[in-house]
């Protein structure tokens, strides 16, 4: 091909020149659904949860069944013991390996709790350093149903420690439906201060101690985030299985011991006086005294015999956990209420209101039981020492310095969470506000009823919150317990979740009765099993038959503050000399809220009307107009104070 020839044929091949563009209207702008009334996007429902916030007709959660012997050594503060574990795979995956809770480590040098928590901070255990010994993990063989002839055989088992978690892997694998039992010895010392949730305390008769988190217990296996291996750094609580749980404890023969569920040999651990004074309690409405202050510490108080220890031995049904206290000089009443029996122990240097407490104790599974759902448990405790509140199934730890209003306040705080979370099982090391803020919710009808108030103090009040969340420093409930902020724990764990039900159940809704029948059937509904947070909000919108999205993504997920303005007031006069009023509202906060209008006319006469959270569909402004015969001088937003309004200042119009 010439020259010529190839320039020709590149010519041809370009193209003609394009047509010139003509003028085209712009695209339009693509627009999100940004409101705060767009549908809150929760994990799709499926066969084990469903839409409507119940558990799914395949559900299934694992079962854990405990057995321990264990002994406090007081010389060296060091409870060691065994356990046999009874684990059954409920779940539609075969097992490999399962991990335990090792929850004591926190105390040992290097632990992650240690790096997050001062010396001096409520989390730690000050200079102490401790930590679990585990030996002999093995799984047992030979004891299955069909198999009875066949040896026991023990299969040693390998293990990784993360932190406070350690996986064992199985010797073979665990089926669906299948079970297996295993073997482990541990030990440990008690910390004087353990993280304000155990440790002991010196007074003249000998150590009184407070022990939990105390055996290495099964992580939860569950269908949301498959196994919960969180570490324990202090903040953030527990989340456990449920199961049976026997325990023997030998202590030295002078302590009396308190602890979760049935006690099994009261003939052998207690006198014949002290076994007619608990039978006489269990029916009686007033406290008896078991050991009295004069009796506490004195021999008389222990059955007779040669042995320097004793064991007490307990048992505990369908529970998630079981703690312990005993101490050498505990005084020791109790009263009954429908076959609950009601328990307080409490050295004598105790503040003095502490002869109260089982007077507090009954007060409140009385109360709790009969609004919300039944104590299912045998026996309820309180017991006074270092610890200034913590919970564990049937027992709970309170300060015994705490008096007054502080010690019925604490002492009803800790029994709640018998429902919240030893009942309703939810996952309190990543959902505080399902366990500490139902708790602070519930413990405000507590107080009303017991002291017969009728306002809300301190917690659930909306100007309470409205100043705090004022500050800026509010922090969405929804963060992991451990996320965070300590000094913000009160406020987004206990504080905002407590308010908002309660501004839930008497403003929002303004019909507590209609929030009461579904708080009580999510209650129901998850009793001994482990919801979620969308659980939890699915149930009440099933219950209430209300699409609250809206109010959840901004208070619980977000921290979007209230503020609702009167931004003007007019009136006109149509052609009959019929007047009206337009008020013209706004909504500058990015919580939503109804409007509870007040207005006052120029004779002092009032009226009240209610308007919907709807009318903030189409944006954050809207026009009341209604009729008016009198002349009008004022209106006013929420006059009762109802809703947390950061900003006061502009909910009032007043007539120049």
């Amino acid at each position: 091909m010439t020259v010529l020839q190839v320039l020709l044929a590149v010519v041809i091949q370009q193209p003609a020149t394009p047509p010139r563009a003509q003028p085209q209207a712009p695209i339009p702008v693509g627009v999100a659904d940004t409101s705060p009334f767009r549908r809150l996007g929760l994990p799709t429902p499926n066969e084990y949860r469903t839409g409507s916030g119940a558990p799914g007709p395949r559900y299934w959660q694992q079962r854990v069944n405990y057995s321990i012997t264990a002994t406090l050594d007081t010389a060296t503060h060091t409870v060691s013991g065994r356990e046999t574990i009874r684990y059954t795979n409920r779940s539609p995956d075969s097992l490999r390996y399962v991990w335990f809770q090792t929850d004591q480590n926190i105390y040992a040098a290097g632990s992650r709790g240690s790096y997050i928590n001062p010396a001096d901070a409520r989390w730690s255990a000050g200079d102490f350093r401790g930590g679990y010994t585990i030996t002999d993990l093995t799984a047992v063989r030979g004891t299955e149903p069909g198999h009875g002839d066949m040896p026991i055989r023990r299969a040693p088992l390998a293990t990784t420690t993360n932190g406070t978690a350690l996986r064992a892997d199985l010797d073979r694998p665990l089926p669906p439906g299948g079970s297996v039992t295993m073997e482990l010895a541990f030990s440990f010392q008690v910390p004087e201060h353990g993280s304000d949730r155990m440790g002991r305390k010196r007074f003249p008769e000998g150590w009184l101690y407070e022990i939990a988190e105390w055996f290495p217990r099964l992580a939860v296996f569950d269908d949301v985030r498959g196994w919960n291996t969180e570490q324990y750094l202090g903040q953030g609580e527990f989340y456990l299985e449920y199961g049976d749980i026997d325990f023997a404890l030998t202590v030295p023969r002078g302590f009396i011991v308190a602890g979760s569920g049935t006690l099994l040999n009261p003939l052998e651990v207690l006198t014949a006086m002290q076994r007619r004074r608990l039978a006489q309690a269990r029916v009686a409405d007033t406290t008896v005294a078991i050991v009295s202050a004069a009796e506490a510490g004195q021999p008389s108080t222990r059955p007779a015999g040669a042995s320097p220890t004793l064991t007490w031995r307990f048992s505990a049904q369908n529970v998630r956990d079981v703690a312990w206290a005993a101490s050498p000089n505990f005084v020791w009443d109790a009263s009954g209420w429908e076959g609950v029996l009601m328990q307080s122990y409490y050295p004598p240097q105790a503040h003095p209101d502490w002869r109260s407490s089982t007077a507090y104790v009954r007060h409140t599974i009385k109360h709790y039981s009969e609004k919300w759902f039944r104590y299912p448990y045998p026996t309820a405790i309180n017991v006074a020492g270092p610890v200034g509140g913590m919970e564990y199934p049937m027992i709970v730890f309170c300060s015994d310095r705490a008096g007054g209003r502080g010690l019925f306040g604490v002492t009803t705080h800790e029994l709640g969470h018998e429902w919240f979370p030893m009942i309703v099982g939810s996952n309190e090391r990543l959902y505080a506000w399902q366990d500490e803020g139902f708790d602070t919710f519930i413990n405000i009808y507590s107080g009303l009823t017991f002291y017969h108030d009728t306002a809300v103090a301190g917690r659930g009040g909306a100007d309470q919150w409205a100043g705090f969340a004022a500050t800026g420093h509010d922090v969405p409930p929804m963060l992991p317990a451990d996320r965070i902020p300590r000094q913000f724990l009160g406020q987004a764990g206990y504080n905002k979740p407590a308010t908002g039900l309660y501004l839930l159940r008497h403003h929002i809704l303004d019909d507590s009765s209609r929030f009461d029948a579904a708080f009580r059937e999510y209650i129901r509904r998850w009793a001994f099993k482990h919801p979620t947070p969308a659980d939890f909000f699915r149930s009440m919108e099933d219950g209430l038959g209300e699409d609250l999205s809206w109010f959840w993504r901004g208070w619980f997920y977000q921290s979007d503050v209230v503020d609702l303005a009167v931004d003007s007031v007019t009136v006109t006069a149509d052609s009959t000399g019929a007047r009206s009023a337009r008020t013209y509202l706004s909504s500058p906060g990015q919580l939503p809220m109804p409007v509870d209008l007040t207005l006052t006319y120029a004779d002092g006469s009032i009226e009240t009307a209610r308007l919907p959270v709807e009318i903030w569909y189409l944006g954050n402004h809207y026009v009341d107009v209604r009729p008016i015969a009198r002349d009008l001088v004022k209106v006013e937003i929420d006059a009762r104070h109802g809703f947390p309004d950061v900003r006061r200042g502009n909910d009032v119009w007043v007539k120049p």
